[in-house]
């Protein structure tokens, strides 16, 4: 892939170096610009893929700068950067053409996430987010892959809760990819050097499963000639993730619920208990909240491993990330059965794109492997798909995008349905670092305090009561003056 340029324009040194770092560390060419006119010059010198710019600058703002790129340079795309106080050019930005904004302050990895999906929107980068790219800060999303509203979210938990200690919890469908999102946070934990334990509830008898995750002992049981490392001493000083933990039985849960909290076990057969140093994550596909309701799961054990959720979303629910998974695919099997990359016809697409997935990516990449197995010519076409999907897909195929094209451009029409989210963020944003003061969030972004209450209302936000009997009653005066 050619080199990726990347323009940061602020009037602040230490944004400028801090982007540059952040950018700099996923092999960009970062350009800097301390004003309008300086960044301008640079653009006339050569291409840029990507320009970041404050909003508020001397002389000239983000605002010109984003116009003159619309109309001289329209293969740019433009990320603002706003405060509080630029709420209403900040959605007047987007409105004009901004592929995204970034609200200050903002952390390196959410830099990259965004400009990632700049490039990605260009077609600069077909899989945003494959093996060995890193984040700032060491970040690795090892084949997780996705750029929707969703997945960013889960990237983003995922950073915050990686380098701490804390119980992680992946709640999801069958083949959503919670083991990786497990190896995710694994790999960049202080923990990564030591031992990535996983273990399957699902496969193991109640039996052998306490075995196996406790030890035993030589002589405790029946074929016990030796004695044996549990799971918990194999993962000491690393992770161990217990997937599918619905499926545990309810006197291994009890037992869990122990090394849980005294951080010690009995190996099968022991009578010592031994000390451990895990980080703790598990998996379900389970509600385990109804199940705590039927009694089927400890409660106790339910608040232990709840610390810390994190849902992944069924690929039904982030289509749009199914174009690069598609991409990605198709590359990983024309290199492991070395044959030309296969194109997909637009029918095939269409069908892909109709389709539930209800096994969700792990459907999606078995279909595609067979798919490149057995097709003959220079593209897959539908009739490569297995029947099951070709008629399920049915009327739903034939409402969605046909082409790559046809989906970028519904992307934007839902990037433009997304204003009122941003308008909407930044007035929940203002409330919260006002402590919910309407005056003061309305002072801190610049309007009228009944303009913003009538913001408030129309979001349907809720205010502390005495906030919101105040401007109940005298909130929205008839002329809209204070």
């Amino acid at each position: 892939m050619a080199e990726v340029r990347v323009l940061v324009v602020d009037d602040e040194e230490v944004v400028l170096a801090s982007c540059e770092r952040a950018l700099v560390s996923q092999g960009y060419s970062v350009a800097l610009a301390e004003s309008v006119d300086l960044a301008l010059s640079k653009l006339a010198e050569s291409p840029f893929d990507v320009v970041i710019s404050d909003l508020v600058m001397p002389k000239k703002g983000g605002m010109e700068l984003l116009k003159i790129i619309r109309e001289t340079y329209p293969s740019t795309n433009v990320i603002m950067v706003t405060g509080y106080s630029s709420i209403n050019t900040a959605v007047e930005s987007i409105k004009l053409g901004a592929f995204d904004y970034l609200a200050k302050p903002f952390s390196p990895a959410e830099l990259v996430l965004t400009v990632k999906k700049a490039l990605e929107e260009k077609g600069r980068l077909v899989a945003p987010y494959l093996s060995d790219q890193e984040l700032p800060g060491s970040m690795i999303f090892d084949n997780i892959i996705g750029n929707s509203s969703r997945m960013i979210e889960v990237f983003k938990f995922v950073s915050k809760v990686a380098a701490t200690d804390t119980t992680v919890l992946v709640i999801g469908e069958s083949g959503t990819g919670k083991e990786l999102v497990a190896r995710a946070i694994h790999n960049n934990s202080l923990r990564k050097d030591n031992n990535f334990v996983v273990v399957d509830c699902l496969t193991l008898t109640p039996t052998l499963l306490e075995s196996e995750l406790f030890g035993h002992i030589k002589g405790s049981f029946t074929g016990a000639t030796a004695a044996k490392a549990g799971f918990f001493e194999v993962a000491n000083k690393g992770t161990l993730f217990l997937d599918e933990i619905g499926d545990l039985s309810f006197d291994l849960q009890g037992k869990l619920l122990r090394v849980i909290q005294e951080r010690k076990y009995t190996p099968v057969g022991g009578t010592e208990p031994r000390e451990t140093d895990i980080r703790l994550v598990a998996a379900t596909n389970k509600n385990l909240k109804k199940m705590v309701e039927t009694g089927t799961f400890r409660e106790d054990l339910f608040y232990r491993l709840y610390v810390v959720p994190i849902f992944l979303p069924p690929l039904r629910e982030r289509k749009e990330d199914l174009v690069i998974l598609v991409e990605h695919f198709l590359r990983k099997f024309s290199d492991r059965y070395k044959k030309p990359l296969p194109r997909i016809s637009e029918k095939a697409m269409k069908c892909l794109l109709g389709y539930n997935w209800p096994g969700n990516v792990r459907e999606l990449q078995n279909t595609l492997e067979r798919a490149a197995v057995s097709f003959e010519g220079a593209e897959i076409l539908i009739t490569d798909l297995p029947e099951h999907i070709q008629k399920e897909s049915g009327d739903s195929a034939g409402h969605a995008p046909a082409t790559i094209d046809e989906l970028k451009k519904v992307k934007k029409e839902l990037r433009e349905r997304a204003i009122e989210d941003i308008e909407k963020e930044f007035v929940v944003n203002a409330l919260a670092v006002s402590g919910f003061s309407v005056a003061e969030a309305a002072k801190a972004v610049g309007m009228q305090r009944t303009n913003f209450y009538r913001l408030i209302r129309k979001y349907g936000i809720k205010l502390p009561t005495g906030e919101e009997e105040q401007y109940s009653n005298n909130g929205h005066n008839h002329n809209g003056s204070e």
